[in-house]
């Protein structure tokens, strides 16, 4: 397996690049959209070029499930489906109508029912937030998990608007964590623990960011994207789970990757606290357990 040796890209660089999803040039994309970046690495997964600490180069295969997800819409959308100037209003309405007799503020306590949903009641949040459409949150053991495609096709036969609502639709607090767990390299042949490590990744769902470049940091931003590449929803914060020594991880970019890896485990953990959520997965990855 041969690769690039004219590359600067450091083992991290590759793994946010290689499992941040992109869609073709346009103003907005639909989640449905989104989620037909993840189709083939559900099946086969995402490889991700690594470099070893002795200078062989492999291709390291990661497994992407739903960790979390919430979706607010903004309120001037939902101000549009009450008032029916929205053709999706009736795949909604059942939602607005149970949320609109409820005025609580959204509270998680980390608890969820065996699917994982939290059925009390569908809330209503404040206008800092927007409205909450649908949140899910794993709790599963890994090998309990399907692909994050299969998770999506299940949840969508409940919450429809997970296929057709837009990004501009979205509240800026619309968000997912996606888990990713290696399941093989080539070539095959050894075991490799630095390669047993397994990431959470952050993203962002609203238009509201796009064009904000959140990679600035990958190689100084000297690879930002042309205008007209597509919309990319890199990872805004990140955490790992079975990091063992770590020198392949953070060997690269003279030290700054250790950095790095600091400052999108902070942004996360920052991410959580401002909407007030216990995700179970990052709090594992800590070693933070809850009994």
């Amino acid at each position: 397996m041969i690769f690039n040796k004219g590359s600067m890209h450091s083992n991290l660089d590759c793994f946010v690049r290689c499992t941040t999803p992109v869609r073709e040039t346009v103003e907005y994309f639909t989640l449905g959209d989104l989620w037909n970046c993840y189709d083939e690495w559900s099946a086969y997964g995402a490889g991700v070029p690594i470099t070893l600490t002795s200078g062989e180069t492999l291709v390291q295969y990661y497994v992407p499930y739903l960790s979390a997800i919430q979706i607010f819409t903004s309120n001037s959308f939902r101000e549009e489906t009450e008032s029916g100037d929205c053709e999706t209003r009736d795949s909604y309405s059942d939602s607005f109508s149970d949320e609109s007799e409820c005025d609580k503020l959204w509270r998680w306590d980390g608890t969820s029912s065996e699917e994982g949903y939290e059925q009390d009641c569908l809330w209503h949040l404040n206008d800092r937030l927007g409205h909450l459409y649908c949140q899910y949150f794993e709790r599963s053991n890994p090998y309990g998990r399907v692909p994050l495609m299969d998770k999506i096709s299940g949840l969508a036969q409940r919450y429809p608007g997970l296929m057709s609502l837009r990004s501009v639709d979205l509240s800026p607090a619309s968000w997912m964590a996606v888990a990713w767990y290696p399941i093989y390299h080539i070539p095959m042949g050894r075991t490799i623990k630095d390669l047993s490590t397994c990431f959470l990744t952050y993203h962002t769902l609203s238009s509201s960011f796009q064009g904000m470049d959140l990679d600035d940091d990958i190689e100084g931003g000297q690879e930002k994207k042309k205008e007209g590449e597509g919309i990319s929803l890199p990872a805004f914060g990140l955490a790992t789970y079975k990091m063992q020594g770590g020198n392949v991880w953070v060997a690269g970019n003279c030290g700054r990757d250790q950095e790095r890896l600091v400052s999108l485990l902070s942004v996360a953990d920052s991410w959580l606290k401002q909407l007030r959520v216990q995700h179970h997965d990052f709090n594992y990855f800590m070693g933070i357990r809850h009994g």
